[in-house]
């Protein structure tokens, strides 16, 4: 197991925009695969960009069948997606409380679109193709942003809705989660 170290926001690294990969090479790109399945399974996370970890390619993977950061949300089908296109159903959008891997012990109300499709590549070259929506799309998109330097709270409109989790919480505005250490 290989558990690599996540960027926090203020590295410069997570604020560059990433590389497509050329060519897909299903062994080239294992062993990044296997990080980032590791690192996130170790943080809980519902998704991890490749520049969380420190490797500026156009790689993300999201996906959990349950997830204690997340216990309400529904699945989202385990996905490696290489050079991803996001585009847009309708749109409609909501109001989403985030979190980052990037950005531990802090949560923001995120407006995103609720209705996507995405497609890319899966790590053998496959197309992927994809339509979401509700959380699936949040995480999709959350996860794409990194591809472009973006961090959620670049994303928010109001900073009166960005804290931290354990002052969310003890203001009745989030509740945490069991397994946030932070909480």
């Amino acid at each position: 197991m290989t558990v690599r170290t996540v960027l926090k926001m203020g590295d410069p690294g997570l604020l560059q925009v990433s590389l497509p990969v050329e060519p897909i090479d299903a062994r080239q790109l294992a062993p990044l695969l296997t990080d980032l399945r590791d690192t996130m399974a170790a943080e809980n996370g519902a998704g991890l960009a490749a520049p969380q970890i420190g490797v500026l390619q156009r790689v993300v993977i999201f996906g959990f069948e349950d997830n204690p950061r997340y216990p309400d949300a529904p699945a989202v089908p385990e996905t490696v997606l290489i050079n991803p296109v996001i585009t847009l159903l309708d749109e409609s959008t909501e109001d989403g409380w985030e979190g980052c891997l990037s950005l531990p012990g802090l949560r923001g109300l995120v407006t995103r679109y609720r209705n996507i499709r995405y497609r890319g590549f899966d790590q053998f070259g496959n197309a992927v193709e994809r339509e979401a929506s509700g959380f699936h799309a949040r995480v999709v998109q959350h996860e794409c942003d990194h591809l472009d330097g973006v961090l959620y709270p670049q994303r928010m409109t109001d900073m009166r809705h960005f804290g931290y989790l354990d002052t969310l919480s003890e203001n009745g505005l989030i509740k945490p989660q069991p397994c946030d250490d932070d909480a």
